[in-house]
């Protein structure tokens, strides 16, 4: 039975010596397939003491956190789940202050101090706003992870510098640490670590190594006894095993069904009826059939048989279907969904009638401006629902698009997607991997740098390029860079010829989208396809802005030498004769 995360947790907390404990904290061990695609959640948060109603903000942070961070999307990464879910937090404690008598008087408000540890597969996330703290036991002491966001003022004056509510817009401390089994994890409020030291807190838990509840307790009881005047709160994380590496359970909900045989034409299979073989290769099969049940006509996708012996390629191709399920575009193929038992492996998908952008381009050798436009644009869409997911396409190529025949333009391969939720505790995702066609693959993937969004925006531009001019901006150079001295020499072979009237400025957009540097690329999509629209400034042949707002201060030194020169000009004929 392959391993699991387990994570024990043990937590106390208490109001010591005031009348109300304004401190709050939680913890979350989900089954499965949360487990795996979220992780272990451990949270803890402190009022202030100026506020009446900060204990309120500590529970409604804790509550919040916890629950609505299950809810993000298990294609995200645990990063943006849990900033956005505590952006979100923040802008409601913000909002509710606003609303209060205490709008003006932000320490007397809805406002929390918020420290998150979130284990998933063989890394910690920690995310951090305020004092509280989180400590990793090493050897016979503590050692303190975050830091604290307090501005001191005197010995005996000091502030929060940051805290969850106070502001309407937050700042987040993160970092990821990999974890191995048997690490130990402390959060603590204020309350705690001002009166007990490092070491007594890693004895405590040493003394109590199956009740990790009594050490938190413990803890708690020795800040009391030396003193502390404030609410007093331990949590205690220690990571008993980790999962096996590439042990996502997501996409091995049906990895135990059979492969299916070699379909033919007539064939009834699992509840379809074969027509004919639409595509065939080295990576799959793929066969118009008709859904028995419904009459629906649909596509069914089976492995190839040359690639069953490699367990990556059948995780992948499970994964299509997990990634399209949670996707919806009007230009991403959509999946089928049935009620009936699958007894094998296999995807069913939509049928669209039409041709790949392939046969397109072969069928419309010069394309006017406007049709590659409105091409581009239509394929920017589906790869913005991608990339709204933390996706990444990675293999964007005119066989992977489908036009069907009312002029809709589907994205239709996602068998090397990137999901950056899956990526984080599955090898399968390596970001060296080079999945994509070489042709339409970004540079920095044969660097062994990995992706982001500029990558999509790249395969992008090399197919607009290519409808364009019939051939690659880079021929197939691209390919054979390794090393960054390599891409400096590739050089952009310009859109520009006689077959058709192309502006100076689109060369200069299509060379900014398929540029070598990602960082010198379109950042996003939208940029791409509003700059293709619009004549850019900054492009030769785009409208030129005045001197004025380019070139503020050589404008006015400019407009000064000037004056100067005809001041002098005019002293000089004034003194002759």
């Amino acid at each position: 039975m392959p391993r699991e995360l387990r994570v024990s947790v043990g937590q106390w907390s208490s109001a010591g010596r005031k009348a109300v404990n304004q401190d709050s904290h939680g913890s979350l061990v989900p089954e499965e397939p949360l487990l795996g695609s979220k992780g272990v959640t451990v949270a803890i948060a402190d009022g202030i003491g100026s506020s009446e109603v900060s204990q309120v903000a500590s529970q409604s942070a804790i509550r919040g956190f916890l629950s609505d961070y299950y809810c993000t999307s298990d294609a995200w990464s645990v990063k943006t789940s849990a900033q956005r879910v505590l952006l979100a937090l923040n802008s409601w404690l913000h909002s509710q202050t606003r609303r209060s008598p205490f709008r003006y008087e932000r320490d007397k408000g809805y406002v929390c101090t918020f420290s998150a540890l979130v284990v998933k597969s063989s890394t910690a996330h920690l995310f951090h706003v305020g004092d509280s703290r989180i400590w990793r036991v090493s050897g016979g002491s503590l050692e303190q992870l975050t830091r604290d966001h307090r501005v001191v003022v005197s010995s005996e004056e000091s502030y929060l510098a940051r805290a969850l509510g106070a502001d309407a817009q937050l700042s987040i401390e993160f970092q990821a640490l990999s974890v191995e089994e048997g690490d130990v994890f402390v959060l603590t409020t204020d309350g705690v670590h001002e009166h007990v030291d490092g070491r007594s807190i890693a004895e405590a838990i040493a003394a109590c190594p199956e009740d990790l509840d009594l050490a938190a307790r413990r803890i708690v009881e020795q800040a009391f006894e030396a003193g502390s005047p404030d609410n007093l709160t331990t949590m205690i994380a220690r990571v008993d095993s980790l999962p096996e590496p590439a042990a996502s359970e997501i996409l091995r909900q049906i990895s135990d069904l059979p492969l299916p045989p070699v379909l033919e034409a007539r064939d009834l299979f699992d509840g379809y009826r074969i027509h004919r073989r639409l595509h065939a290769s080295h990576r799959s099969h793929i066969h118009l059939a008709t859904d028995l049940d419904s009459g629906r006509c649909v596509v069914l996708k089976t492995p190839s048989v040359d690639l069953l012996e490699s367990p990556g390629y059948l995780e992948r191709f499970q994964m299509e279907e997990w990634v399209a399920r949670r996707i919806d575009s009007p230009h991403v193929l959509k999946p089928c969904a049935t009620h009936r038992k699958r007894n094998y492996l296999y995807v069913v998908t939509e049928f669209i009638e039409g041709r790949t952008l392939a046969q397109w381009m072969v069928d419309n050798p010069v394309p006017s401006l406007d049709t590659v436009r409105g091409i581009v644009e239509q394929i920017a869409k589906g790869l913005q629902a991608f990339h709204s997911l933390e996706m990444l396409h990675q293999d964007l190529r005119p066989e992977n698009i489908m036009i069907d025949t009312s002029g809709t333009v589907k994205i239709i391969d996602f068998g090397s997607t990137r999901v950056a939720g899956l990526a984080e505790s599955d090898k399968l995702f390596a970001p060296d991997q080079i999945l994509g066609t070489y042709q339409y693959t970004a540079p920095e993937y044969f660097l062994g740098e990995g992706g982001s969004n500029r990558s999509d925006v790249f395969s992008l531009g090399v197919i607009a390029y290519q409808m364009l001019r019939g051939r690659l901006p880079y021929g197939a150079r691209v390919a054979q860079c390794r090393t960054r001295a390599a891409l400096g020499k590739l050089v952009y072979e310009t859109v520009l010829d006689d077959r058709r009237e192309i502006p100076l400025w689109i060369d200069g957009v299509l060379k900014k989208a398929v540029h070598p540097d990602p960082a010198r690329r379109y950042a996003e999509l939208s940029e791409f396809v509003y700059d293709l629209h619009h004549p850019p400034r900054t492009f030769p042949g785009g409208a030129r802005p005045p001197l004025l707002e380019s070139h503020p201060l050589l404008f006015w030194k400019g407009l000064s030498l000037l004056l100067a020169t005809l001041l002098l000009l005019e002293l000089v004929t004034r003194r002759a004769p």
